[in-house]
């Protein structure tokens, strides 16, 4: 085990933006070393759950606390994978890590939930994977499961808490879980949320809202021995970019920042650029009449099946259009105005006549929380009664979700 000069180097090296320092609770090991020393420990983890070290390198969690005497007997990758390379939508296999040696099951396979033979002979789970704070990004659903699954094994977890890179932007339609409860939108709450991992994780331990997975089973109220390890220096005043991309499709700052906007995209015939350079900064379709710009996505990496492979699309560059109140990460607002824009461009092509620009209508509705949204598109009809509702909607969920908060927040 290394000794305290070790501790007090890491603990000082942290991510930066501005002059502010941010602490990451997995950083904060005086909160949690006590707790998982003599235990066996699981980790669920990605790439992001990575230590700033000296130089500008970065030192995973798993390796730090491996260097520091850490029993670790298992680890858990949630979508995109454990080491986060895989593209979008790929089931990640179990295996075992070669660097370590530990084995690695997959939260996006086989099993979304950890099973209870991949939890027996562990004594106490952690959690460190940085999210965008997006209802349907699906690390918050990973960590509802592994919620659930710690609460019926009887098995504590730690929440290392990161910040939210959009933690100033609450809104958007709140999700009826009657409806359409699915992996990609699991608790009652607006598609941007404003809250980091952590304060979700109390909210919905203390509101009962875990139990039935995803399904659309009401709740059994389950409760899971929870703790989370708050991050350091960091309010929702603060501009914070994550230091390491969240998941191959969001590799900048503005991509993240433009996601919450853009993600129902994803339900249309629209493009939001996977398969290119700069997915989630550009949108458009093969056909869009009056557009400055076009590109053509391509199987990569990061998703291996783009939407219109090999098509040139013709479209918009949002960092320059609407960059000033979406990319810079300062809106407080959501915004459904290039969705609708997007859709009207599509019905005035000759394709807009013979094919929907909601082409999965039941991913849309899970997406966007309920029908409500697609059916008023649908019928052509004003957002205004809808913006209206998701304003009311916000002030309910601000005010129901402060008792969970733990860091200063937009007034």
């Amino acid at each position: 085990m290394r000794g305290p000069a070790f501790i007090l180097l890491l603990l000082c090296v942290s991510a930066t933006t501005g002059s502010a320092q941010v602490v990451p609770g997995d950083a904060r090991f005086e909160e949690y070393l006590p707790v998982v020393e003599n235990q066996r420990v699981g980790v669920v983890c990605n790439h992001t759950a990575a230590l700033a070290a000296s130089g500008g390198t970065a030192v995973h969690l798993i390796d730090t606390l491996l260097a520091l005497g850490v029993d670790i007997r298992a680890a858990f990758g949630p979508e995109h994978g454990f080491r986060g390379d895989l593209p979008d939508g790929a089931h990640a296999p179990d295996g075992t890590d070669p660097d370590t040696g530990i084995p690695v099951h997959s939260l996006y396979g086989t099993h979304k939930k950890p099973t209870a033979a991949q939890l027996a002979g562990l004594d106490v789970i952690l959690f460190d994977i940085q999210d965008v704070g997006v209802r349907c990004y699906t690390y918050l659903s990973t960590l509802m499961l592994v919620m659930e699954a710690c609460a019926e094994q009887g098995i504590p977890l730690i929440v290392l808490d990161r910040p939210n890179p959009n933690g100033h932007l609450v809104g958007g339609p709140v999700l009826d879980t009657a409806e359409v409860r699915s992996f990609v939108g699991f608790l009652p709450i607006p598609l941007a949320h404003g809250m980091t991992l952590g304060e979700l994780a109390l909210m919905a331990n203390a509101e009962g809202w875990l139990g039935g997975g995803y399904s659309a089973t009401p709740s059994k109220g389950l409760q899971c021995d929870l703790t989370v390890v708050p991050c350091a220096g960091w309010t929702r005043r603060s501009h914070w970019n994550a230091p390491l991309a969240p998941s191959p499709n969001l590799p900048t700052p503005e991509a993240v920042n433009l996601y919450p906007h853009l993600v129902l995209l994803e339900a249309t015939i629209a493009s939001v650029g996977r398969g290119t350079s700069a997915p989630f900064t550009q949108v458009g379709f093969p056909g869009l009449i009056r557009g400055p710009i076009r590109f053509t996505p391509e199987p990569n990496a990061a998703s291996r099946y783009p939407k219109h492979a090999g098509q040139e699309c013709t479209g918009f560059n949002l960092l320059r259009r609407h960059g000033s109140w979406l990319a810079s990460g300062t809106d407080d607002q959501f915004h459904p105005e290039v969705l609708t824009e997007l859709l009207q461009a599509w019905e005035n092509t000759p394709a807009g006549d013979q094919s929907p620009f909601i082409d999965r209508p039941e991913f849309f509705d899970q997406l966007a929380g309920d029908p409500g949204l697609r059916q008023a598109l649908d019928r052509h009809q004003p957002l205004d009664s809808l913006t209206n509702l998701w304003d009311l909607q916000r002030v309910h969920f601000m005010e129901e979700r402060s008792p969970y908060l733990r860091y200063p927040a937009v007034p």
